[in-house]
């Protein structure tokens, strides 16, 4: 008979303080994870327990509320929409400690009731578990000495699917989602950050740009120097990839003879409002795989800033495209959300770019015209597309309005819209293969000398204005459906 050896099962815990609860949960997750680790140094140096497995579970969030009464309807997040009971499973209470407070405070206030903390019924897969842990990793199956599986949990598809952000979650036991993600998904999530971008997710901000091109790179460190320089700028440290971090502005970084999948940079702030930089390199696939895990982290908004060809003959080398629409050529989120969702434009998001390309720029007004277009972006698969007959492609740009056509904004806003992340999207026209102008070599590098600079300070100033923001304003309704979490 097998028998199951775990670290107990804790007392439920009724709060009304957002903050004791957080503590709560941290609590029950370090025991739990720390049960799993010792057991598992134990297991590979003693070998598997006879006729025993070793369990931990998640801690989780539960609410309950059996009333109608409506909250105020401005906010978009921080209630929930009908009685019931909602649940969420909680992972790393130590990374998202502010995160976790902000959202259970909200819950607390809005509805005037309190939260449990308790044990969920999710194990904990041992991946997880000792990811914390520098010195322990998981060897490959069968390298072990003994069926992994047999005597630990290991990561389960069926509690990190997209099914609650999809909109196709179904209750086995009548209890709603009070988040977006399960723990496992979280966790996931976190292990493939570090393995695409070789930084740990604490070192991510609030505010992400991502691009297409490394040379916004050198112009980010450049900016992270200068800000590092500033006492007065608020910027307390820059982060490199392999989790190298510098404070003094005169600091070397070391040189990193391969640069992993998507190098990330990150420009940080002591409460998490700085900026991270995802280089995402070319393609629809890379966008999507960015966008899918930095998502557990609740950005505040993500913006696209990278090189694209222009449509219109009227358009110049360096002119900028602000994307007000998007027409969704790439396929890789057909599953996920189909083609016919529309992906709106974001009011704030749109002002802050439309300012910061302003002030960069000193254009203004009608003006402002003279060097950015404002229409809708196509996204494709195909880099090459102008080798096919153009006869189909182009007419089907035409009548979608298209001003711009790249290979990954059009996924990264669709992937803000599905996560309820505020997205938005400048461009910089660095070809025009319609019209001759193609992006050959000599035409590139001064391209990319003169316009760089300015394009990624145009992306920073936009972060800037957005993070003066308050979090319900930014957070558009428009995002949320009308059967939404509670939680961000």
């Amino acid at each position: 008979m097998i028998t199951t050896k775990h670290p107990g099962h804790p007392a439920d815990e009724v709060f009304n303080d957002a903050t004791k609860a957080v503590e709560r949960l941290e609590l029950l997750y370090n025991q739990a994870t720390g049960f799993l680790c010792d057991e598992f140094v134990r297991a590979m140096a003693d070998g598997a327990p006879g006729n025993q497995r070793i369990r931990a579970y998640y801690p989780e969030i539960r609410f309950s509320t059996s009333s109608f009464a409506q909250v105020d309807s401005r906010l978009s997040f921080g209630h929930v929409s009908s009685p019931g009971t909602y649940a969420t499973t909680v992972t790393r209470p130590d990374l998202f400690r502010n995160y976790l407070i902000q959202q259970i405070s909200l819950l607390i206030r809005n509805h005037g009731q309190p939260v449990t903390i308790a044990v969920s019924d999710t194990p904990i897969p041992v991946h997880f578990a000792v990811a914390s842990r520098p010195d322990l990793s998981v060897p490959q199956d069968g390298a072990a000495g003994f069926t992994l599986r047999d005597v630990f949990d290991v990561p389960d598809l069926s509690t990190t699917n997209d099914d609650i952000v999809n909109g196709t979650y179904q209750s086995a036991n009548g209890t709603g989602p009070l988040a977006l993600f399960t723990a496992q998904r979280i966790d996931y999530s976190l292990a493939r950050l570090n393995h695409y971008t070789a930084t740990s997710a604490e070192h991510f901000q609030n505010h992400v740009l991502f691009t297409n091109y490394q040379f916004y790179v050198a112009e980010f460190e450049a900016y992270a120097r200068a800000q590092l320089a500033d006492p007065t700028s608020g910027y307390t440290g820059f982060v490199s990839t392999g989790d190298h971090v510098i404070t003094d502005p005169a600091a070397e970084i070391p040189d990193v003879s391969k640069l992993p999948q998507m190098p990330t940079y990150h420009l940080k702030r002591a409460d998490g409002s700085g900026i991270t930089l995802v280089n995402i390199g070319v393609g629809p696939s890379n966008a999507k795989t960015a966008t899918d895990h930095i998502a557990v982290l609740r950005p505040h908004a993500w913006l696209m800033v990278g090189h694209c060809a222009g449509l219109r003959n009227t358009q110049a080398l360096g002119d900028f495209v602000l994307a007000h629409g998007y027409l969704r050529d790439d396929h890789v989120l057909d599953d996920d959300l189909p083609v016919w969702t529309p992906i709106p434009a974001l009011a704030e998001i749109q002002v802050a770019l439309e300012e910061a390309v302003a002030e960069i720029t000193e254009y203004e007004g009608f003006d402002l015209k003279r060097i950015m277009r404002t229409g809708t972006v196509a996204t494709i698969d195909n880099r090459n597309w102008e080798l096919r007959d153009q006869s189909g492609p182009v007419q089907r740009l035409s009548q979608s309005r298209a001003v711009a056509l790249d290979m990954e904004s059009a996924t990264i806003a669709a992937n803000g819209y599905r996560f309820r992340v505020p997205y938005g999207t400048l461009l910089c026209v660095s070809d025009k293969p319609l019209h001759g102008e193609l992006k050959l070599p000599g035409m590139a590098s001064d391209f990319y000398r003169t316009q760089v600079a300015r394009h990624l300070q145009i992306g920073i100033r936009a972060m800037e204005r957005l993070r003066g923001m308050p979090l319900e304003r930014l957070h558009s309704r428009k995002l949320r459906s009308f059967d939404e979490t509670a939680f961000l």
